[in-house]
Formats: C-alpha cells, sequence, structure tokens
C-alpha cells in the first residue's frame, strides 16, 4: 500500500466528476451498490451536497488523481436514528485490497466520534470476502443477515449488516455536531496523519 503519492483530503465539489466515474463503475458491473441507473451530473452533485453538509466525505488521491472516495450518512431518516452513522467506501478497481478502504474508514469512524455519533453501520453485499475481513479488521460485529433482499444482474443477494460501537451511549448524549461545523484545522491534522499512514 505505501506511496509517497497516496493522501487523504476532504471532498470538494470539483471531485464530483471523478467520484460519479469511480461509483459509476460499481452500478454498472456489480452488486455491491444496489443502484442501477448512474445518476445524472446534476444528481449526483446535489447528493454529495446533502451529505457534506452533515458528515464526512472523503477522497483519496494517487499523485494528484482521485482513487477512492468514502463517506458516512444518515443510517436511516427518522429523528431517533440520529447517533447513528452508516459508512460507504469505493476504489477503483486496481487499488482494491491495498489497505486503502481500511485507511478511508478508520479515518470516518475517528471523524464521526469528533460529531458524537455513537454507533456506525455498514452494508455488504454477499460474496465479498475481502470486505468481510476488512469490517472484521476494523473491530466492526455482524448484527444480521437480509435474506435475498435484492435483485441485480440477474440474482437474488444477501445484505450482511455490521455494526461497530464508537461511543459510550450516555444517558444525556452531546448533541450531534454537523461536519461541516468541526474544527477545520483539526479535521486537516487528522486527515494528514492517515495520509501519512499510505504513504507507508
Amino acid at each position: 500500500m505505501a506511496s509517497q503519492e497516496l493522501s487523504l483530503r476532504m471532498a470538494t465539489m470539483g471531485d464530483a466528476g471523478a467520484i460519479l466515474d469511480i461509483y459509476s463503475h460499481y452500478i454498472n458491473n456489480t452488486t455491491i451498490t444496489f443502484e442501477q441507473d448512474v445518476p445524472s451530473a446534476e444528481g449526483f452533485h446535489a447528493r454529495m451536497l446533502g451529505i457534506m453538509a452533515e458528515y464526512p466525505f472523503l477522497v483519496c488521491e494517487d499523485g494528484g488523481r482521485i482513487i477512492g472516495y468514502a463517506y458516512a450518512h444518515r443510517h436511516q431518516s427518522r429523528a431517533a436514528y440520529g447517533y447513528s452513522a452508516e459508512l460507504s467506501v469505493y476504489l477503483r478497481p486496481q487499488y482494491v485490497g491495498l489497505g486503502i478502504g481500511s485507511v478511508l474508514c478508520r479515518a470516518l469512524i475517528r471523524l464521526l466520534r469528533m460529531q458524537n455519533v455513537q454507533t456506525v453501520y455498514s452494508a455488504v453485499s454477499l460474496p465479498n470476502d475481502p470486505s468481510c475481513a476488512m469490517h472484521d479488521a476494523l473491530g466492526f460485529t455482524q448484527a444480521g443477515v437480509w435474506h435475498n433482499t435484492g435483485r441485480k444482474l440477474g440474482r437474488w443477494i444477501d445484505i450482511v449488516w455490521y455494526e461497530l460501537v464508537i461511543g459510550d451511549y450516555p444517558e444525556h448524549p452531546e448533541a450531534i455536531i454537523p461536519f461541516d461545523k468541526l474544527d477545520k484545522p483539526v479535521v486537516i491534522a487528522l486527515l494528514r496523519q492517515f495520509s501519512r499512514e499510505l504513504k507507508g
């Protein structure tokens, strides 16, 4: 994995085209996402804006080229779910299996702790042994399996849900801090720390 050219940073709206290019591969060729139609540029732009106001959205670059991204988002829409978040991570195929996804997820988890999130969830469509192994290594536990819950590319697909406790569930929790309200220099310093891991 080690490369002096790899680094993490916060995504910007100028990254939307490169991010959608990565995501399109997974829509068109895999069951990793259940989305079946590539979003329009305008629709994807709006989606990113909605996420970035509340949650971290990170990109990984190799020599200035975006080769992967990861973000957190609402696990469920109802208000009482507000202390939970869900992770999503996507890499260009040639960068899968190098440990980059794990670093992206660990960075997200650290940032979510800063926001006062208590539980993190992640859904993995089966079979996907590398993703399951990554979640195990990150300390996630399996919360359950949804059997034959989706159909794509001519087959029925199971989803395994992973969960990770990152808070201590206080009786009177502090409010969730929107990501864009976190101390930006602290966030940048944290991402530099994780970038050093990528560089070895």
